[in-house]
């Protein structure tokens, strides 16, 4: 059985997902048994902050570049942005060449990319649309969203102009947007197309014990290829709805169908990126199913199915110290086998849960470390409220040294 941990067990399309830059990276959708991880942290790495000035670690001033107050033409919006949009590149020996994109974040020299672009690379640059390089230091970065924060010193700040986020609960599906990035190596490349969808599910690139999701993803058939990573998804007034992040393909080219990290989720995780170096996402520590008629009437419930099976539970997680009971007893569901038994999560904070989307998105949306989450739950076809404490995601390399 396929695992996930809040991240959960969820309904992912079994396709390849290929982050889109110059380097390939197909992700295997499966996720091995789940371990012991009583007692384990998640460790704050620091080393590429190490020697630069504490200005590098400070926030300028952000959405220099205003929304337009209209809808823009495809080329007024190229005009508008384009010198906000970088190329970002490495030819580090030991990873081979690579190229991505980013975007200008704020005056004081961040620059926002996807982890996968900047990951492992020790001699990042970062070139403008006017052809000016500069050497680029990661600062920040998140691998369960996939962003990485640069750092790029000594750029004048007439060179620096932030493109403004928008709210992107507010993005409809059809609404207009263009990509700027540089597929295959083509500079300042524009593309466009409309939102095709939006609260996508996407498999984060870090690997290891426990497989976790990137939420509120949104899928967009504007076409994004290798080297458009990190770029801007842009409504028609300037505004970045989301970073180009991956596209779905059984080729390793564009088929239709791309998806962007929301610029909300920006918003909450790059200034901690850039003052602290990480992130640390609030985690419950179980692997759930979605209910269906099938396990409603497996389960002997009348009323109509909705919520999310508990089938699984980590030990030493939050879930496992609130007392969130797991299944115990396999039985063949809808053509699978799942275990039985356990709790259904039908509430968090009062907010109905229909499937285990709506518990990620609500986390990443609205929840931090040390918070405490209300989940009303039916155990033994009665109504129950617990709390759980969330604790911090625990670090990949420990988990695979746990037992």
């Amino acid at each position: 059985m396929n695992k996930a941990l809040f991240a959960g067990a969820a309904a992912v399309a079994a396709l390849a997902i290929f982050f889109a830059y110059s380097q390939f990276n197909t992700l295997d959708f499966s996720a091995p048994q789940l371990p012991d991880l009583t007692g384990i942290t998640t460790p704050v790495s620091t080393d590429n902050r190490d020697g630069l000035a504490d200005d590098a670690f400070k926030i300028g001033k952000v959405s220099t570049v205003e929304a337009a107050d209209q809808e823009l033409t495809l080329p007024d919006l190229y005009e508008r942005t384009e010198r906000s949009v970088v190329q970002v590149s490495s030819s580090d020996p030991g990873e081979g060449s690579r190229l991505g994109t980013g975007f200008v974040y704020d005056d004081n020299g961040h620059i926002v990319t996807n982890h996968h672009v900047a990951e492992g690379a020790d001699d990042l640059n970062v070139t403008f649309v006017d052809g000016t390089i500069y050497s680029a230091t990661v600062i920040g970065d998140d691998p369960y969203t996939d962003l990485s924060v640069l750092y790029v010193k000594d750029v004048p700040k007439e060179k620096l102009a932030p493109l403004p986020l928008a709210d992107s609960t507010k993005v409809r599906v059809g609404e207009s947007v263009a990509a700027i990035g540089n597929p295959f190596g083509l500079s300042s490349s524009m593309t466009s197309g409309i939102i095709s969808g939006a609260g996508r599910l996407i498999p984060s690139q870090e690997g290891g014990a426990l497989q976790f999701f990137i939420p509120d993803i949104i899928q967009t058939d504007a076409p994004i290829n290798p080297g458009n990573s990190g770029g801007p998804l842009l409504n028609t007034r300037g505004q970045v709805v989301g970073i180009n992040t991956a596209i779905r393909s059984s080729t390793g080219a564009f088929e239709g169908i791309g998806f962007a990290v929301p610029s909300n989720t920006i918003a909450k995780i790059v200034p901690t990126l850039i003052e602290k170096g990480d992130f640390k996402h609030p985690w419950v520590g179980i692997s759930g199913t979605d209910m269906t008629p099938a396990l409603a009437r497996a389960l002997g419930i009348e009323d109509e199915p909705r919520g999310v099976l508990v089938v699984e539970v980590v030990q030493g997680s939050p879930a496992d110290k609130a007392g969130i009971r797991e299944g115990n007893r396999d039985t063949r569901v809808d053509g699978r086998d799942i275990n039985l038994g356990g709790d259904i999560m039908l509430e968090v904070d009062g907010n109905p849960v229909r499937k285990l989307d709506d518990i990620l998105v609500y986390l990443q949306r609205e929840k931090t470390v040390g918070d405490t989450l209300d989940v009303t739950i039916l155990r033994d076809g009665q109504l129950k409220n617990v709390e759980i404490l969330l604790e911090a995601r625990p670090a990949q390399q420990q988990q695979q040294a746990s037992p």
